[in-house]
Parts: C-alpha cells; structure tokens; sequence
C-alpha cells in the first residue's frame, strides 16, 4: 500500500510540473496519473488503496474547493459584486420563491416541504 502510494504521489507531481511547463493546468496531469496507474489500464495500484478510494476522492475534493477558495481575490471579487449578486442569488430566491408557492398548488406539498424542494431545486438548477 505504501509503495503504491507513494508512486502516486510521486507520477503525480511530476506529471503536475511537466504540464505546468507547458502551460497547461497540473491537476491534468495528475488526472491523467490516476488513469494511466489505475485499475483501467498499468494496474498497478494496490488492491488495498482501491478500498479507500472513496474517502481518498472526498480529501481531493475538499483540498481542491479550498486551494479554488483560497486563491480567490477579494479585490476581484468586490469589483463584480453587485452584478454577481444580480446574476445568482436573486435568480435562485426567486426560483425558490416560485417554487415554494407553486408546487402545494399542484402536488399538494405541505408548506414546509415545498420550501424544501424548491431549495434542493434552486441549489442544482442550472439557470
């Protein structure tokens, strides 16, 4: 397992930097790591490691939103402030607004789960 992962670490980092110099983001090369190691094509990660895939793929994800979080730049940020607001929180209140009216008027939702669903709703939607 030890050896597994640190052959993981060790491509991936240096696939990173290879793309890096090419001008091309890091975390491509060490996707493209995952696959070439990977149980897909060389398979030559170690069974042990496949069973903790899972929770290895939610530490990437929360290291990822917060090194995206962490580069945000507060001054950029300020300047598209209003617009931002504009373009997605009054959209989705009023898609929550709209909803949550709409839907005990057609499915015979409670309040309360109306509310509810137009939240989930409004948290996926694409518009």
């Amino acid at each position: 397992m030890l050896w597994s992962l640190s052959l993981v670490l060790l491509a991936g980092f240096s696939l990173s930097g290879l793309f890096k110099r090419f001008h091309l983001p890091g975390l491509l090369g060490m996707m493209i790591t995952g696959i070439l190691l990977g149980p897909y094509l060389l398979n030559l990660i170690d069974e042990s490691i496949l069973g903790i895939s899972s929770e290895l793929r939610k530490m990437a994800l929360v290291v990822i939103l917060l090194r995206a979080g962490l580069s945000l730049d507060l001054d950029d940020l300020k300047k598209v402030g209003r617009p931002a607001f504009l373009l997605s929180f009054l959209p989705a209140l009023l898609e929550i607004g709209a909803i949550t009216l709409v839907a005990p008027l057609l499915f015979g939702f409670p309040h309360l789960e109306s509310a509810l669903l137009a939240a989930i709703l409004a948290a996926v939607s694409p518009a």
